[in-house]
């Protein structure tokens, strides 16, 4: 045989190798779903006994207790805790990732976010909570929402699902944090809420917010964030109410009252304030999704600043928590992750009275993997690296947690409680508590929606105008300068500009677009809070960290313009920019949280008095920025603008 033959024959085996690889990759995961899809029972027949008509979920022909609508919720969860086995139990336990496939069907096989197909969750895991991801339109989300309780009816009991979602209503990119969904009304971030300083407005934001998210399903809300701006650098400050904890507070509360209702029902939306004890002071601002952030510090020992917040949650009858990863360095006596660290927890429970759920952040135990192969993301065990998945599953049980967000696991709980590790009446505690809020939902009695409300509800003309306003009342005008005519703002007329960042066909709306700097009156620039890119893993592209300040020759360009012709700028500031010497060439300086094009014109050219005021201040310089402290609110020197600071064109 020649070298060529078996050079051929090589290459043919390691083709077959690769071919019969790719078919176990992607065919697995669909072989198990038809296994899974064949496994399932009957739909719930509808039978009337006693003068009631019910869901007969479990099949048996006669009316249990758990599905008669007229027992107190307390007796429905004790009659389906009896029949339900520890693995479906430990399902229960576990809240993770999930998409709808394409056009709104359920997905058989696996993607990037999604480690396991839908039935192998639905069916061979028994997993009732998911955090929705990719989705399309509200009324494809309708469809697939309710094609996913059709499933889990058929299941032996008939356990509803509970879908969940990270904020939907704001623009964003961070697939970490939240993403915006189309066909929703349009809102500023919480910083510009907070900026608003409008109690009502937040209020009839999470009201609006409620509705839409119950046209399509989703019943369980992973905010608000109750973490405090006092860090200025961090990652996750677009997702605080800025740095003031009493305004925080009342912002909060409001938040959770629009969302939940006085108390839960069919048709609230169950809030997540995250993240518990306050996930604000990092250090040096990096954030604790990754390993180099993992350390939360108190250098100026104001741990119980950060707690204020929450008291609003609790008054206004938050029924989730979620701990952050963060180590609460020198905080307790072991310097471990909130969710493992039991003194954290048992401040939640004891000095605070809560006691709803306490859902972990996602992957605190170990790595999920698509495949067997790719990460979706590192595990964050902080500070009890060394343990195993179990022994961390262990230590999160035993400090408290009654879920586990981002995990597909139940059988590490199925495990522990078979090895005697955690006693079952542990778990049922915490089942206890997934249940009843499962029934106050009224998921038990009628989980599906109208997919012809998913169509007309959401991001109706009333609650878009009521977006559109709030952007507009978020917007904060910083500086307009004097003129020989006046003041610089608002433009007047059809002068020429010259814009960046902005929409073309909009700004013609307002001014005559022009393609130089050297034909414009004015320029227009929409800018963001500058960051530190970093190379690691495929997450880290989404987090924003380190210095705050426009460098180089981006700076140069910058403030080139500014010399060249008046110039308005407007900054999205996603963290609080450092900007003296762009703040100082500017004709007139914005700050945005997240809006439209047509909101800012609007203020431009005064079509919308400005009325928004700084939920945090803004250092003069990097130096002052390093020398703060990162769990102390508005101590850098010299701010450039203070907190509250905010003009008016009356």
């Amino acid at each position: 045989m020649s070298v060529l033959s078996i050079i051929f024959y090589i290459l043919l085996g390691l083709l077959a190798v690769i071919l019969l690889a790719a078919l176990w990759i992607f065919g697995r995961p669909r072989l198990q779903s038809m296994r899974h899809l064949a496994n399932l029972g009957a739909e719930a027949p509808i039978l009337t006994e006693d003068g009631i008509t019910f869901r007969d979920l479990n099949k048996n022909g006669k009316l249990d207790v758990y599905e008669d609508p007229r027992r107190p919720i307390d007796e429905r969860v004790e009659d389906l805790l009896g029949q339900m086995t520890l693995e479906e139990k430990a399902g229960l336990m576990m809240h993770t990732m999930i998409s709808p496939a394409k056009g709104g069907e359920i997905m058989q096989g696996t993607n990037f976010m999604n480690a396991f197909s839908t039935p192998e969750v639905i069916v061979g895991r028994h997993m009732r909570f998911f955090n929705i991801v990719e989705a399309e339109t509200p009324e494809l989300v309708a469809k697939w929402y309710n094609a996913l309780q059709k499933m889990a009816e058929r299941t032996r009991l008939g356990i509803p699902v509970t879908i969940s979602t990270d904020p939907r209503h704001s623009v964003g990119d961070n697939p970490g944090a939240g993403m915006f969904m189309e066909g929703f009304s349009h809102w500023p971030g919480q910083l510009g809420l907070a900026a608003t300083r409008d109690v009502e407005l937040v209020q009839q934001f999470g009201d609006i917010g409620r509705q839409e998210y119950v046209a399509v399903g989703i019943r369980a809300a992973l905010h608000p964030m109750a973490d405090l701006g006092t860090e200025p650098r961090w990652a996750r400050f677009a997702g605080t109410f800025g740095e003031d904890a009493e305004l925080a507070s009342e912002m909060v509360a409001a938040y959770i009252r629009g969302f939940q209702g006085a108390e839960l029902g069919p048709e609230s939306v169950s809030c997540m304030v995250k993240h518990w004890p306050g996930g604000g002071p990092q250090k040096e601002g990096l954030d604790a999704h990754f390993p180099w952030g993992k350390e939360q510090v108190y250098p100026g020992d104001n741990f119980d600043y950060h707690l204020i917040p929450f008291k609003g949650a609790f008054e206004a009858g938050v029924a989730q928590v979620m701990p952050y990863y963060g180590v609460p360095m020198g905080q307790t006596s072991e310097d471990v992750g909130m969710a493992f660290n039991k003194e954290i927890l048992d401040l939640l429970r004891g000095e605070y009275g809560f006691d709803g759920i306490i859902c972990s952040d996602w992957q605190i135990a170990e790595t999920n993997k698509i495949f067997g192969v790719m990460k979706v993301m590192d595990s964050t065990s902080w500070g009890v690296e060394d343990l195993t998945p179990l022994e961390r599953y262990a230590k999160a049980l035993k400090a408290g947690v009654d879920q586990f967000g981002g995990q597909s696991a139940p059988h590490r709980i199925v495990t522990l409680v078979r090895q005697g590790v955690i006693v079952e009446s542990r778990i049922d505690d915490s089942v206890r508590r997934l249940l009843h809020q499962k029934f106050q939902l009224g998921l038990f009695d009628n989980p599906y929606v109208d997919e012809a409300k998913a169509r007309e509800i959401p991001g109706n003309r009333e609650f878009r105008a009521a977006g559109e306003l709030a952007q507009r009342k978020s917007i904060i005008l910083l500086k307009n300068s004097e003129t020989d005519a006046g003041k610089m703002l608002p433009l007047s007329g059809r002068p020429k500009v010259y814009v960046e960042n902005m929409n073309a066909d909009m700004v013609r709306q307002y001014a005559d677009v022009v393609e130089t700097l050297e034909e414009a009156d004015f320029a227009i620039l929409r800018l963001m809070t500058p960051f530190e890119p970093r190379s690691g893993g495929w997450l880290e592209r989404y987090f924003h960290h380190g210095d705050l300040d426009f460098k180089g020759e981006e700076k140069a360009r910058i403030l080139n313009i500014l010399k060249a012709k008046p110039t308005i700028v407007d900054i999205f500031q996603e963290r609080p920019a450092v900007i003296p010497e762009i703040a100082a060439a500017s004709a007139g300086l914005l700050s945005s949280f997240g809006v439209s094009d047509e909101a800012v014109l609007d203020v431009i050219f005064g079509k919308f008095n400005p009325v928004g005021k700084l939920p945090f201040e803004m250092p003069s310089s990097m130096e002052a920025v390093r020398n703060q402290k990162e769990d102390v609110p508005c101590d850098s020197e010299n701010p450039l603008y203070e907190y509250g600071f905010g003009l008016s064109y009356e």
